[in-house]
């Protein structure tokens, strides 16, 4: 033993990279401080309480292939708290027919790739025959790329389909139908090497890759509850309703975080807050072009949420085609419903038409439409309606985005970046931001001389 202090690092952010990075840096035996302006840990992926009801401000799903987010679970011991589908199998229901609605299902086998599928795409009904070989063409064809191509973000995801032969009704009924909700954008609008990185590493990487995840108890248990026990369990003083004001550096190399009210010395400091935070805390010439990260636009997510009187929905989540409805999950249990009834969340992405409309209106809009969806919601009393919205759910990924996202790398030695909005290869997702955290915490500790292996490769 040498007598030596450990390390100190500050972690300015409490969503899911912030945390990442803090409990890796613990991990290795760094003295952490972890600085969140908000009164609770989780980021935009968080709980409220409206009554009775613990509601989640958005649906939140994960995918088998999100190993990252999965080693969080782990971590904070809650993974029997978000379990996994045995296999793929995703209802959707076709209301725009003229022959009435059908009810389809995207489902795997556990055949290896792509033969796992085969079959579900075989009997998919809401595509011809025709519609299918040319996805099946599009899909070998998507294998072949590589979503690290700069040429690739320099396209749009419709464009490339389009040259793939794609028709129209194929992009809404499957492209779309995945694309919007795991990118926050329509084809049009999405950078092709996002598209291919999502549907490649999903569809096209194991037989049980796209098998999706969801929370069975509120958002808040996981990313704030027990991410905090881990936290402190670990050593991490965790300081809520603390912003951090001000970053420096002194002649011999250490940071000082300021907050209003204390100033905090750190060996190494990871910045953890949305792009325009990060902005206006960089020192000078820690980036290029720090002007980048004001060019790396938001796209909102709006999330529609329906407490009925009865039972109206018999599965725990849907997709809709032919309706401006995209994705319907029930929350009945994990929001503490009381009393009987049901709670719908609506989550609708890609939302900037409608993300500033008037509840009213948005009601208007809605009841119909699940009237439509779900004949038992005919004639059934709405309890509780009500809207969140999130107008900076993610950056938006449109064509060109790769080269606005910054690495984890700064010039300013000590000084590292994370969030889901960095150069992660994947988009905005929890999958995203907790990669950027083990990045960051990799990159801290390089610098510190504490190299420590990377978590993933530890799972391996």
């Amino acid at each position: 033993m040498t007598g030596r202090s450990p390390h100190r690092a500050v972690v300015v952010g409490g969503g899911l990279a912030g945390v990442t990075s803090a409990l890796r840096l613990a991990d290795a035996g760094v003295d952490v401080t972890l600085l969140e302006g908000r009164p609770r840990l989780g980021g935009l992926a968080f709980s409220f309480r409206r009554g009775d009801l613990s509601v989640d401000n958005g649906q939140h799903v994960y995918l088998r292939c999100c190993t990252g987010y999965r080693w969080f679970l782990d971590r904070i011991e809650g993974s029997h708290l978000a379990p996994l589908q045995d296999r793929l199998d995703v209802p959707v229901l076709d209301v725009g027919r003229p022959a009435g609605p059908r009810l389809g299902r995207l489902r795997r086998t556990a055949l290896p790739v792509p033969l796992h599928l085969a079959g579900g795409l075989a009997a998919y009904p809401h595509l011809s025959l025709a519609e299918k070989a040319g996805v099946a063409r599009a899909a070998l064809a998507l294998g072949r790329l590589d979503p690290a191509d700069p040429a690739l973000d320099g396209i749009d995801f419709a464009t490339w389909l389009r040259r793939q032969g794609q028709s129209q009704r194929t992009i809404e009924a499957l492209w779309d139908l995945v694309g919007v909700a795991t990118l926050n954008a329509t084809a049009p609008n999405a950078s092709m090497a996002l598209a291919a990185m999502v549907f490649k590493t999903g569809l096209l990487s194991e037989p049980g890759a796209a098998d999706i995840g969801w929370a069975s108890v509120p958002l808040g248990d996981l990313h704030d509850t027990l991410a905090r026990k881990a936290l402190e369990s670990a050593g991490v003083r965790v300081h809520l309703r603390t912003r951090a004001a001000s970053l420096t550096r002194a002649e011999d190399g250490r940071w000082a975080v300021g907050t209003y009210g204390e100033r905090i010395e750190a060996d190494t400091v990871v910045l953890a807050v949305p792009q325009r935070d990060t902005h206006r805390l960089l020192p000078e010439g820690a980036l290029d072009d720090p002007g980048r990260l004001l060019d790396l636009t938001d796209a909102p997510i709006l999330n529609v949420h329906v407490v009925y009187d009865r039972n109206v929905l018999r599965r725990p989540f849907f997709a809709a085609l032919g309706s401006p409805v995209q994705w319907v999950f029930d929350r009945t249990a994990s929001s503490g419903l009381q009393g009987g009834g049901q709670y719908l969340a609506v989550s609708q992405s890609a939302a900037g038409d409608e993300i500033d409309l008037p509840v009213a209106e948005l009601r208007r809009r809605y009841l119909p439409e699940l009237e439509r969806l779900l004949p038992a919601a005919r004639g059934a009393g709405v309890r509780d309606f009500f809207v969140t919205r999130e107008r900076t759910a993610t950056f938006a990924p449109a064509p060109g985005v790769g080269r606005l996202r910054p690495g984890t790398h700064t010039r300013a030695p000590g000084l590292h970046l994370a969030g889901a909005w960095t150069a992660t290869g994947w988009p905005a997702t929890m999958e995203g931001a907790v990669r950027s955290g083990f990045t960051a915490a990799e990159a801290a500790l390089q610098a510190l001389g504490r190299p420590h292996e990377h978590p993933l490769q530890e799972a391996a």
